[in-house]
C-alpha cells in the first residue's frame, strides 16, 4: 500500500469512525440520559434547599419548646416565692407583673408551636418524596445505561474494529503528511483528501487551470489543492 492509498484509506476509515459516533450519540438512550441527568440535578438542588429548611425549622421548634419549658419553670419558681408569704405590697405587685409576663410569653410560645411542628411536618414530607424521587431517577438512569450498553455492543465493537485498522493505516503515512492530514480533517470536518479525476478535484470541484494542472501532474503524488487547500492525490492508484 503506498502512502497515498493509506492517506485515502484513512479518511476512509474517520469518515465511518464520525457515522458510527453521531448513530451512538443519536440513540435514544443517551436523550433519556441527559433528561433524567437534568431532571436529578433539579431534584438534588431542590433536596438540599429542603434540608436546609428542615433543619432550620427543627432548630426553631427546639429552640421555641426550649423556651416554653424555661418559662414555666420560671413561673413556677416566681409562684413558689409568691406563695411563701410575708410580702411587701411592692413585692406582691413585682410577682404579678413577672407572672403576667412570663403567662404571655407561654401563651405566645405555645401559639408557635402548633405552625412550626406543621410547617416541620411539611418540610419532612417533601425532603421524603424528594429523595424517593432522586432513588427512582437512579433507577431510570441505571437501567437506560444498562439498555444503552447492550443496544450499542455491536456499535461499539464497531468502532474498536475501526480505531485498530485506522492505527494500522496511520503507519504508513509520514509524520508530516499524517500532521497535515489531522489539521485538514478538523478544518474540513473529516474531508481531508480528495483526488485528481482529469483536472477535477473531487471534493471541491473546481477546475484546474492547464498550467495548475501541468505543474501537479508532474509533481509529488501527494500535494496540496490550489483552491481548498485540502491533501490532493494526483496519482492513478491514489484514486482507486
Amino acid at each position: 500500500m503506498t502512502e497515498a492509498t493509506a492517506l485515502m484509506r484513512l479518511q476512509e476509515l474517520d469518515l465511518e469512525l464520525l457515522k458510527c459516533a453521531s448513530s451512538l450519540a443519536s440513540m435514544p438512550q443517551q436523550a433519556r440520559l441527559k433528561t433524567i441527568g437534568l431532571a436529578a440535578r433539579k431534584v438534588a438542588s431542590e433536596l438540599t434547599g429542603i434540608v436546609g429548611q428542615r433543619k432550620d425549622a427543627e432548630l426553631e421548634l427546639a429552640d421555641t419548646r426550649a423556651d416554653l419549658a424555661h418559662y414555666r419553670e420560671k413561673t413556677a419558681e416566681v409562684q413558689a416565692l409568691a406563695d411563701a408569704g410575708g410580702h411587701t405590697h411592692r413585692e406582691i405587685r413585682d410577682f404579678e407583673q413577672q407572672l403576667t409576663s412570663l403567662a404571655k410569653r407561654i401563651e405566645k410560645c405555645e401559639f408557635q408551636i402548633g405552625p412550626l411542628t406543621e410547617r416541620l411536618e411539611r418540610l419532612e414530607r417533601a425532603e421524603k418524596n424528594a429523595r424517593l424521587t432522586a432513588e427512582r431517577l437512579e433507577g431510570e438512569r441505571a437501567t437506560t445505561e444498562s439498555a444503552l450498553t447492550e443496544g450499542s455492543k455491536a456499535l461499539r465493537s464497531r468502532i474498536v474494529e475501526l480505531s485498530r485498522e485506522r492505527e494500522r493505516a496511520a503507519e504508513g503515512v509520514s509524520p508530516e503528511h499524517l500532521a497535515a492530514y489531522e489539521k485538514a480533517r478538523k478544518r474540513f470536518k473529516g474531508l481531508a483528501v480528495e483526488r485528481l479525476a482529469g483536472n477535477v478535484p473531487s471534493v471541491c470541484r473546481v477546475k484546474l487551470q492547464p498550467s495548475s494542472f501541468h505543474d501537479l501532474a508532474h509533481g509529488d503524488e501527494i500535494t496540496e489543492c490550489p483552491y481548498c487547500h485540502r491533501i490532493l492525490i494526483t496519482s492513478e492508484e491514489g484514486q482507486a
